[in-house]
C-alpha cells in the first residue's frame, strides 16, 4: 500500500501546486489591478508594484488552498476511475480509507501550512501592506512629481510640474500659494528640484520669477530670481495615528481585546468573527478533500465517466462556502452562531469517517453473518 500511496499523493500534489498556482493567479491579478492607478498616477518603479502585491500573497493563498486541493481530489480520483485504475485497486482489497489515505496525508499538510499563514503570515503581510500603501499615498515628492497635472498639494497650494529629467529635476514649475490672508503669490521657474529638510520640504527653483498681489489692490509686482527656495510645510503628520484593521491584529489581540481600549461593541464583534475565521478556515482544507472523496470512492464504475458525483462534489462545496459566509455575516449580530463555522469544517470529515469507515465494514459483517 505504500507504494500506492505514493503513487497518488504524487499526482496529488502536481495537480494542487498547479490548481494552486492557477486560481492564485487570477484572484491575485484581481487584487493587484487596483494599485496600477496608484502607481501610474505617482510615477512610481515596477519594484513598488511588485513589492505590494507579494505582500498579497498569503492572505491570496489562505482562500486558494482549500477550493485548490478541493479540486485537485476530485480530478485526481476521477483520472484514476476513468483509467481503471481504482477498479484494480478495490478488487486487491484496498479500501476506502486506504485509497483516501493519500489524499488526507495531503490535506493536513495544506491544514497546517493554512494555520501558519493565518495565524502569522496573513496578519504581518496586511500590516506590512496598509503601512505602505499608506506611505505610498502620503508620499510628498510622489504628488508633486505628477506631470501635466495642476495638484493642490496643501489648503492654498497649488502646483504644476511640466514634465521632469532622467535626473529627477522638475522642468517647467509653476507654484501658486493662497496660504497667507494678505496676498498671494505665483512662482514661475524653468526647473526646481524638491529637498526634505527638518522643518518639512522645500522646493528650490532656478530661472524664474515671483508674481505678488496683494489683497485689496490692483498692482502687481514681480521679483526675477536666479534661485528661490519656498517653504511648502509640513503636508502631513510625522506620525499619523492609523487605525489597525482586524487582519493586521494577532489572535490573542482579536479575543482578549475589548471596548475599553475605545473600540466600539462592533469593532469588538468584528475581531472575535476574525480570530474565529482564523482558526475554523485551515479546518476546511481537510473538510473539502473529504468531501470530494465521498462522493467520488463509493461510486460504481461507470463508462459514461462520474459527471454525477463530480457535479454533487462541487455543488457541496459551493453550498459549504456559501452557509460559511452567511454565518460570517450573520455573526455580527449573534456572535454566538460563529460556531456553526467549525461545524461547517467538520461536518465532510465526521461524514467521510460514516461513508469510508463504517459503512463498508458494516455492509462486509452483514454479508459475512448471511453466509
Amino acid at each position: 500500500m505504500r507504494i500506492i500511496t505514493r503513487y497518488i499523493l504524487r499526482y496529488l500534489g502536481v495537480g494542487a501546486v498547479t490548481v494552486s498556482m492557477g486560481l492564485a493567479c487570477v484572484v491575485w491579478l484581481s487584487q493587484s489591478l487596483r494599485f496600477i492607478e496608484l502607481i501610474a498616477k505617482n510615477n512610481l518603479p515596477l519594484s513598488v508594484f511588485v513589492n505590494l502585491i507579494v505582500l498579497l500573497l498569503p492572505n491570496v493563498m489562505v482562500i486558494v488552498l482549500p477550493i485548490a486541493f478541493f479540486v485537485a481530489t476530485v480530478f485526481t480520483y476521477t483520472r484514476l476511475g476513468s483509467d481503471r485504475e481504482m477498479i484494480v485497486l478495490k478488487a486487491a482489497g484496498a479500501s476506502y480509507l486506504q485509497l483516501g489515505t493519500p489524499a488526507f496525508i495531503l490535506g493536513m499538510v495544506a491544514t497546517l501550512v493554512c494555520f501558519a499563514l493565518t495565524l502569522y503570515g496573513v496578519p504581518k503581510s496586511v500590516e506590512r501592506f496598509r503601512e505602505r500603501q499608506g506611505s505610498l499615498r502620503n508620499d510628498v515628492s510622489a504628488i508633486l512629481l505628477q506631470e501635466g497635472m495642476f495638484t493642490e498639494v496643501a489648503r492654498g497650494l497649488t502646483v504644476y510640474v511640466r514634465s521632469r529629467s532622467p535626473e529627477g529635476e522638475l522642468l517647467g514649475l509653476l507654484i501658486h500659494d493662497e496660504r497667507k490672508a494678505s496676498h498671494t503669490i505665483t512662482l514661475m521657474a524653468e526647473r526646481g528640484a524638491l529637498v526634505f529638510g527638518e522643518n518639512g520640504p522645500r522646493v528650490l527653483m532656478v530661472n524664474g520669477n515671483q508674481q505678488e498681489v496683494k489683497r485689496g489692490e490692483d498692482q502687481l509686482s514681480i521679483l526675477y530670481f536666479d534661485s528661490y527656495s519656498l517653504d511648502i510645510g509640513r503636508l502631513h503628520e510625522a506620525n499619523p495615528v492609523r487605525f489597525r484593521d482586524a487582519r493586521e491584529r494577532g489572535l490573542r489581540e482579536l479575543l482578549t481585546v475589548s471596548e475599553d481600549a475605545g473600540l466600539s461593541a462592533m469593532d469588538v464583534r468584528r475581531f472575535r468573527i476574525e480570530a474565529h475565521q482564523r482558526l475554523s478556515l485551515p479546518l476546511f482544507n481537510l473538510g473539502f478533500v473529504a468531501l470530494a472523496l465521498v462522493f467520488l470512492l463509493p461510486a460504481p464504475f461507470n463508462r459514461l465517466g462520474q459527471t454525477r458525483q463530480v457535479i454533487a462534489a462541487v455543488g457541496s462545496m459551493v453550498m459549504i462556502e456559501v452557509a460559511a459566509l452567511g454565518i460570517a455575516n450573520l455573526a455580527t449580530r449573534h456572535l454566538g452562531v460563529v460556531a456553526f463555522l467549525y461545524v461547517l469544517a467538520v461536518l465532510p470529515l465526521g461524514w467521510a469517517f460514516c461513508v469510508l469507515g463504517v459503512a463498508p465494514r458494516v455492509c462486509r459483517g452483514r454479508g459475512e453473518g448471511r453466509r
